[in-house]
């Protein structure tokens, strides 16, 4: 974890980006931020150096859980077959309009040019929903 203090000291970006650069973590990319995010109760959108150290402890407890949990799935569905498989137990990524498994609420998405995020507003953002800014690019 002390490591993982230092990363998130080191420089003024999101988390969410954070957690998807290669150069300072390897291996989470998209769909497994979104569900580290939302097990961290973290907003994507949050400054990483403005995390307090119970969010940095809730975040390594995320990312150790969620990558475990998604290991062993991975074991077991290769024991059963070797073909390639969907991932089965996201609970926000790819979700966008279902119920959240946590709270009830629904899961929103916020679009870019080349990707996107999905999160639920009560578990990760107090209630409020995030700007989606390919939307607000149009109405404006």
């Amino acid at each position: 974890m002390a490591r993982l203090r230092e990363i998130v000291r080191a420089g003024r970006t999101q988390v969410k980006g954070l957690l998807r650069d290669q150069r300072l973590i390897s291996g989470i990319g998209d769909a497994y931020s979104d569900e580290i995010l939302h097990a961290a109760r973290l907003s994507p959108f949050k400054l990483a150096d403005s995390l307090t150290d119970d969010q940095v402890a809730a975040l390594h407890s995320a990312i150790v859980t969620v990558l475990g949990e998604a290991v062993a799935e991975a074991r077991a569905l290769a024991a059963e077959r070797p073909e390639p498989h969907p991932r089965l137990r996201m609970r926000v990524h790819g979700r966008t309009g279902e119920a959240c498994h946590a709270c009830g609420d629904t899961i929103r998405e916020v679009s870019f040019a080349d990707s996107a995020l999905q999160y639920c507003p009560t578990c990760q953002t107090g209630g409020r929903p995030l700007a989606d800014r390919r939307l607000s690019r149009l109405l404006r």
